[in-house]
């Protein structure tokens, strides 16, 4: 029995459309409340990031755990006030500020000494980039987001044809903005910043998704081909049908080792694997309900039935 896509491809559109909205629209207030549709890591941004962890945290002595308003007022004394400063597991400071040289890490790392609390020497980490580079990382990554869009809908236009490339790219904009929306709510939630670690996802999510596309589309082509009596829109259900199986056995055995990192993975893998979590599932979802709807509706609007042979 055919697993009948089409018949609900209204609602299925109206799910993502209500995704993607909400994805631009979470970027939107993100702009105007950090000035960026992410958070951005020191990757990216350039500055001085310090970590610092409290020595009264190794032996369960601690009074109090850290607070951001008592940090931000000794930045606002040592005239860094635009810094970004969190509070990771109660006992542990994360500071993120503009450029400081040597002398000028050690005079802040003093003053928080001497009126925060002893921090551990062996636990700190200092971390600092330049902006000239945090940039030119930044358009590199991107270039090479756009560099596999292009090549992406170039295969895709000559293995089959131009709206199959076309509805492909729609279905990748839709898994990317995703997951790009979910990152923009835990920024301003909970602080999570992206770095180039997050970029690298965004490619993975996006050749993991045309792939999954491909093995639909090359069914479809099939079908076309051994059943030409058929309509376009149980052509494509048919072809949903037998992929769909292997669609989700892919799916869910790529999952279980990325929930293992994002459950038990230090801070940085565990929101890459987030990243392509979410991903993933979008991927998923948008080749069986939104690349291979739209391939049947422009189809069968245009009664266009034949199919070029690879």
């Amino acid at each position: 029995m055919a697993f009948n896509v089409t018949k609900q491809r209204n609602f299925w559109w109206t799910v993502s459309a209500l995704l993607t909205i909400g994805s631009i629209l979470a970027m939107v207030i993100s702009w105007f409340t950090i000035q960026a549709p992410l958070r951005p890591s020191l990757d990216f941004v350039g500055g001085t990031r310090i970590q610092i962890e409290l020595a009264c945290a190794k032996k369960n002595t601690c009074e109090k755990p850290l607070t951001t308003a008592e940090v931000q007022v000794i930045l606002d004394e040592e005239g860094l006030g635009n810094s970004s400063v969190q509070v990771l597991d109660k006992y542990t400071l994360s500071v993120r500020t503009k450029t400081l040289v040597e002398e000028q890490r050690t005079k802040l790392l003093d003053t928080l000494n001497q009126k925060i609390g002893t921090f551990d020497p062996e636990t700190g980490q200092i971390d600092t980039v330049g902006p000239t580079i945090g940039q030119e990382l930044f358009r590199s990554g991107f270039l090479a987001l756009l560099v596999s869009f292009f090549g992406i809908a170039a295969y895709l236009s000559f293995r089959f044809q131009r709206d199959y490339a076309f509805f492909a790219i729609v279905a990748l904009l839709h898994d990317v903005l995703i997951t790009l929306g979910v990152f923009a709510v835990l920024g301003l939630i909970a602080g999570v910043e992206v770095d180039s670690l997050f970029l690298v996802s965004l490619l993975t999510i996006v050749g993991f998704s045309v792939n999954d596309t491909v093995v639909i589309y090359d069914r479809v082509r099939e079908n076309f081909v051994n059943t030409p009596e058929l309509s376009v829109d149980e052509i494509v259900d048919n072809a949903v049908s037998q992929t769909l199986t292997r669609s989700i056995n892919t799916t869910l055995t790529t999952l279980l080792p990325l929930v293992a990192i994002f459950l038990f993975g230090g801070s940085t893998l565990k929101y890459f694997a987030l990243a392509l979590i979410i991903g993933f599932v979008a991927g998923a979802y948008s080749s069986i309900f939104i690349a291979s709807t739209l391939l049947a509706w422009w189809r069968g609007r245009s009664n266009r039935t034949k199919i070029v042979q690879a």
